[in-house]
Protein backbone atom coordinates (compact mmCIF):
# COMPACT_ATOMS: atom_id res chain seq x y z
CA UNK A 1 0.00 0.00 0.00
CA UNK A 2 1.33 3.45 -0.89
CA UNK A 3 1.85 5.93 1.94
CA UNK A 4 -0.89 8.60 1.62
CA UNK A 5 1.25 11.30 3.22
CA UNK A 6 3.91 13.30 1.43
CA UNK A 7 6.88 12.07 3.42
CA UNK A 8 10.36 12.30 1.95
CA UNK A 9 11.86 9.01 0.84
CA UNK A 10 14.87 9.35 3.19
CA UNK A 11 15.78 11.56 6.09
CA UNK A 12 14.56 12.28 9.59
CA UNK A 13 11.30 13.49 11.14
CA UNK A 14 10.73 15.37 14.37
CA UNK A 15 7.80 14.45 16.62
CA UNK A 16 5.43 17.24 15.41
CA UNK A 17 5.91 15.99 11.85
CA UNK A 18 4.75 12.54 12.97
CA UNK A 19 1.89 13.25 15.39
CA UNK A 20 0.98 16.64 13.92
CA UNK A 21 0.54 20.08 15.45
CA UNK A 22 -2.79 21.83 14.76
CA UNK A 23 -1.59 24.98 16.57
CA UNK A 24 1.38 25.52 14.24
CA UNK A 25 1.16 28.15 11.54
CA UNK A 26 0.39 26.59 9.10
CA UNK A 27 -1.02 23.52 10.92
CA UNK A 28 0.98 20.32 10.59
CA UNK A 29 -1.23 17.31 9.76
CA UNK A 30 -0.65 14.08 11.69
CA UNK A 31 0.91 11.11 9.92
CA UNK A 32 0.18 8.95 12.97
CA UNK A 33 -2.78 10.54 14.82
CA UNK A 34 -1.91 9.82 18.45
CA UNK A 35 -0.99 12.02 21.41
CA UNK A 36 2.59 12.65 22.48
CA UNK A 37 2.19 10.48 25.59
CA UNK A 38 0.68 7.63 23.54
CA UNK A 39 3.58 7.84 21.09
CA UNK A 40 6.20 7.74 23.86
CA UNK A 41 4.38 4.85 25.57
CA UNK A 42 4.42 3.06 22.22
CA UNK A 43 8.18 3.54 22.07
CA UNK A 44 8.53 1.99 25.54
CA UNK A 45 6.45 -1.04 24.55
CA UNK A 46 8.12 -1.46 21.16
CA UNK A 47 5.03 -0.56 19.13
CA UNK A 48 6.74 2.54 17.68
CA UNK A 49 10.39 2.88 16.58
CA UNK A 50 13.09 4.20 18.90
CA UNK A 51 14.28 7.76 18.26
CA UNK A 52 17.77 8.48 16.98
CA UNK A 53 19.90 11.50 17.84
CA UNK A 54 22.03 12.12 14.73
CA UNK A 55 22.43 15.87 15.16
CA UNK A 56 22.48 16.65 18.87
CA UNK A 57 21.96 14.54 22.03
CA UNK A 58 19.03 16.80 22.96
CA UNK A 59 17.15 16.43 19.65
CA UNK A 60 15.11 13.29 19.02
CA UNK A 61 14.37 12.30 15.42
CA UNK A 62 12.94 9.25 13.72
CA UNK A 63 14.08 7.78 10.43
CA UNK A 64 11.53 8.33 7.67
CA UNK A 65 12.06 4.75 6.54
CA UNK A 66 10.97 3.42 9.96
CA UNK A 67 7.87 5.65 10.06
CA UNK A 68 6.94 4.57 6.52
CA UNK A 69 7.33 0.91 7.54
CA UNK A 70 5.14 1.52 10.59
CA UNK A 71 2.42 3.04 8.42
CA UNK A 72 2.68 0.23 5.87
CA UNK A 73 2.41 -2.45 8.58
CA UNK A 74 -0.57 -0.70 10.19
CA UNK A 75 -2.32 -0.52 6.81
CA UNK A 76 -1.83 -4.27 6.34
CA UNK A 77 -3.17 -5.11 9.80
CA UNK A 78 -6.23 -2.86 9.69
CA UNK A 79 -9.22 -3.91 7.57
Amino acid sequence: MKCPHSLPSVGYLRLPQIIGNPKAEPPIPAVIPVSKSTFYNGIKTGRFPQPVKPFDPRISCWKVEEIRALIENAAEVLP
